[in-house]
């Protein structure tokens, strides 16, 4: 096959092949959250929170990465892996064996199109272990493929709690102040920023479902800071049970607690204001400063060679 013709080629195949990973991963993980939310709205019946897809719901990949991945785990997987797929967004029960049978296909594949590319690209007198190398490293690259992916979800999901928690706290203490229960204020709140943040309303329905399924409020509010692993909504949760198990006023707690976390905002976004110059030295001695050299002494050093070259 022509290189100028395979190139393109594979390059197009393995956007497409990334891309709909994505697409599966983002399917995968909001499947099993709209499911449960949708039954708790049409039916009273108690509802698992950790409750399957039924199979017709899951698509063949995703129930083969996952029997791929139970084969090569054993039906076994860490507690540090299922933590971070909770934190990144993916709550099936299968997501951990999904995320091990992808990593081995992706790997697989990545075999095989550094094997691909070695063959069109690379001259043939290239040594054996040099090709080796070069096998090996695109199998690793598609490898770290899915951590990438959960990194990213992980820091995305952490990132739009931390803007729109604020927001959050002040309705709740709006409602409490304004008369209403814990429990009422925090299905107004979830009704309300669900609107500019539906995964922050996403946890604190799942933490209102196992609240009504009999949980304490103390361990579903610390299931949902361990479910998104928000350092901010771990502060949040860990003023509320403090504010309930001392009978102090849950608004005054809240609105003092909004202030520190808008002050705590503030500092953090002039201490990066502040690093910024620092930052700027870099790409300033590796771009502007070469330039600047080449046109301050770039017509001397021109006419001291041509007066050189005349003698």
């Amino acid at each position: 096959m022509n290189p100028q013709i395979a190139i393109p080629l594979l390059a197009g195949v393995s956007v497409i092949l990334i891309g709909g990973a994505i697409l599966l991963w983002d399917v995968v993980r909001r499947a099993p959250m709209m499911a449960r939310l949708r039954g708790a709205a049409n039916t009273a019946a108690p509802i698992a929170v950790s409750a399957p897809l039924s199979p017709a719901s899951q698509s063949n990949l995703t129930g083969m990465l996952a029997n791929l991945g139970t084969v090569i785990s054993s039906g076994k997987s860490s507690k540090s892996l299922s933590e971070q797929l909770t934190q990144a967004g993916y709550h099936h029960p299968d997501a951990a064996a999904a995320y091990i049978g992808s990593k081995v296909l992706l790997t697989l594949v990545g075999l095989m199109v550094g094997w691909i590319l070695l063959t069109l690209l690379l001259p043939a007198s290239m040594a054996h272990n040099l090709k080796i190398l070069v096998v090996l490293m695109a199998g690793m690259l598609f490898f770290m493929i899915p951590n990438m992916v959960v990194s990213s979800h992980q820091n995305t999901r952490r990132r739009e709690i931390k803007v729109h928690l604020p927001e959050a706290i002040d309705l709740l203490e709006v409602c409490a102040s304004s008369g209403m229960g814990l429990d009422m204020a925090w299905n107004c709140v979830t009704d309300e920023i669900r609107h500019v943040s539906e995964t922050l309303a996403d946890e604190m329905a799942l933490t209102n479902l196992e609240i009504q399924l009999g949980t304490s409020r103390t361990t579903a509010m610390r299931n949902m800071a361990s479910r998104t692993g928000a350092e901010e909504l771990s502060s949040m949760v860990a003023v509320l049970v403090q504010s309930e198990r001392f009978g102090t006023s849950i608004s005054e707690s809240l609105q003092t607690f909004a202030t520190c976390l808008r002050e705590t905002t503030g500092q953090v976004a002039q201490e990066s204001a502040e690093k910024m110059a620092v930052k700027l030295i870099f790409p300033m001695v590796t771009c502007i400063f070469p330039s600047i050299v080449a046109v301050m002494i770039g017509p001397a050093f021109l006419s001291l060679y041509r007066a050189l070259k005349t003698h």
